[in-house]
């Protein structure tokens, strides 16, 4: 109940100083700081390996460079809503919750980061979706992107789960850490979840992978993380994310041109992050299984959502005005999609 009322106090907050998304306004002020959140995940490759070259401070030039490392999007989504955080790395769920919640004023996503590399891998003896009855699957955050994905897939197959994740299939989430743990303990049947997770389950817990989650969605592309700006942020200081994103473009190009090296970086930043690397052939696996894109693949985006509505752990909302690619389209020179939700 106390986080509850925190973050309602946060959201209000948010909706007190947020008015509007044009990226077209600016202040003279070049702040002193930029406040980045990400995860120590494969499919935050792009900051991982953008902060950890030093190319992200470059960009920045005098203004300095913060990062926190979050463990799900909806603390991050909480620390942006506090305005303890300027911009952040997150999937679209919590992005698409975050925009609902705020009734539209929180934030904006600029850029996608990264498509692909989520999969659900299960117990060897499990080879079709029926034979998920009864079973124990896994996911990273209740109504977080894996989460709506998994629902939504059981759902597919006429498995019923209810909103608490009971029913036909009994649906949990928790830390992916213990997933694994549970999972080579032979405690729970599977789990749904994003690189290097899945190659983990694979390669360490003797998994095998029963859905890969490209092959649910058209061209098999659909997005695992964007980055999200504070609406605010981005009206007072557009340079500012001006900067973030070329940063983040030149992080993609060196990632997609040395695959090989961007693994060291990668799996340095990790270390340096948790104090533990991925095994050679994980990270080999995991980054096969990603594309690093600047595109935010719009259309998957409006599709999760309906997927997260569906679910009715999210109330239906109006998504207009999500995406502001602005700054995306001139720096590409190419106009990026935003499946008709880009700002009025």
């Amino acid at each position: 109940m106390k986080r509850r009322r925190v973050f309602a106090l946060a959201v209000l907050a948010v909706l007190a100083s947020a008015c509007g998304g044009s990226s077209a306004a600016s202040s003279p002020e070049q702040p002193a700081e930029l406040r980045l959140g990400y995860f120590a995940n494969v499919t935050h490759a792009a900051p991982l390996y953008g902060v950890g070259t030093g190319i992200y401070q470059r960009a920045l030039g005098s203004t300095t460079l913060k990062t926190q490392v979050f463990t799900g999007g909806p603390a991050a989504v909480e620390a942006l809503f506090a305005g303890s955080l300027d911009a952040a790395y997150i999937g679209p769920n919590p992005a698409i919750n975050a925009f609902v919640k705020s009734k539209g004023r929180a934030v904006r996503i600029v850029a996608g980061a990264t498509a692909g590399g989520a999969s659900l891998v299960v117990r060897p003896d499990i080879t079709s979706p029926a034979q998920l009855r009864g079973k124990r699957i896994a996911d990273p955050q209740t109504g977080g992107t894996q989460d709506i994905a998994l629902r939504t897939y059981l759902k597919g197959q006429g498995l019923e789960v209810d909103r608490s994740g009971a029913g036909d299939v009994t649906v949990f989430a928790q830390d992916n850490s213990a997933t694994l743990d549970l999972f080579k303990a032979g405690k729970i049947d599977g789990g749904w979840v994003p690189e290097p997770w899945a190659s983990r389950l694979v390669l360490e817990g003797g998994g095998t992978v029963l859905v890969d989650e490209k092959t649910l969605w058209p061209a098999g592309r659909f997005v695992t993380t964007n980055l999200v700006v504070r609406t605010a942020f981005l009206r007072e200081h557009p340079q500012r994310v001006r900067a973030l994103l070329q940063a983040q473009i030149a992080a993609g190009k060196e990632i997609r041109a040395d695959p090989a090296r961007a693994q060291d970086v990668v799996n340095a930043q990790l270390k340096a992050l948790t104090g533990k690397v991925l095994e050679p052939p994980v990270i080999a696996r995991a980054f096969a299984n990603i594309e690093i894109t600047e595109d935010p693949v719009a259309s998957s985006l409006k599709t999760s959502a309906e997927h997260a509505f569906a679910t009715g752990l999210l109330r239906k909302a109006d998504l207009a005005g999500i995406f502001d690619l602005t700054l995306l389209r001139d720096l590409l020179g190419t106009d990026v999609g935003d499946a008709g939700l880009g700002k009025g």
